[in-house]
């Protein structure tokens, strides 16, 4: 069965290159021209991958981000332009997977659709028996679902595919390199900006301080996880 794939962004020309591309590729392709739009076909047609822009008429993109993460773990990569650096930082804090700066090219945007799916795959066969426990950390595998301190965690999938990794190897430093490749994947091994988003995001869920940690940084190195 073809992969479903969202399509939001105002500009035709732009929408009609990406739809184009992606059809002749085997993809499944739906389209939205405004953030309204955007909700009720992601509603409708439960897409495995939304392509969206953060500048939208009627809703703006970051909002239809915000909803569709607090539905949903669909990969959602978004599009934005070269002077909206604060922007990519707010849809990553938001929940987005990834990004991808316009202008870009065939190449490129073909290469960011294959690595989001095959995450999403990659994160469907992740885990395995039983629960790891790491001090107050519960983290279930098969389930995907996370407990600290008994109390559930609200997780993205990015964020549990991360613990996870990191509780599979507790105590160990793990470098940016391998945490990055296992979990967006090989093209993402320099883009030490996701680890520093994602471990933050995480920080904050599990309510750390300066007497209460579980995650620590070795700087220039990576990151490990402590009972």
């Amino acid at each position: 069965m073809a992969e479903r794939i969202l399509v939001v962004e105002d500009e035709e020309p732009l929408r009609r290159f990406i739809a184009r591309n992606l059809s002749a590729r085997g993809y499944e392709v739906q389209t939205a021209s405004d953030g309204y739009e955007a909700l009720r076909r992601f509603e409708e047609q439960a897409p495995d991958l939304v392509i969206l822009d953060i500048l939208l008429p009627g809703l703006n993109g970051l909002e239809v981000l915000r909803r569709i993460r607090q539905a949903s773990l669909v990969p959602i990569l978004v599009l934005t332009a070269l002077d909206q650096e604060a922007d990519k930082v707010t849809a990553l804090d938001l929940g987005a997977d990834d990004y991808l700066t316009k202008p870009f090219g065939v190449g490129e945007l073909l290469a960011r659709v294959r690595a989001a799916l095959r995450r999403m795959r990659w994160s469907e066969g992740t885990g395995g028996p039983g629960i790891l426990r790491v001090g107050d950390l519960e983290l279930d595998g098969d389930q995907r679902r996370a407990w600290h301190r008994g109390e559930p965690l609200r997780l993205t999938g990015k964020e549990f595919d991360l613990l996870y990794l990191l509780a599979r190897h507790a105590g160990r430093t793990l470098s940016h390199r391998f945490l990055l490749q296992r979990v967006w994947g090989p093209e993402y091994v320099d883009e030490v900006e996701y680890l520093r988003v994602y471990i933050g995001r995480l920080r904050r869920k599990l309510g750390e301080t300066g007497d209460h940690r579980h995650l620590f940084t070795e700087p220039g190195f990576g990151y490990r996880l402590e009972g």
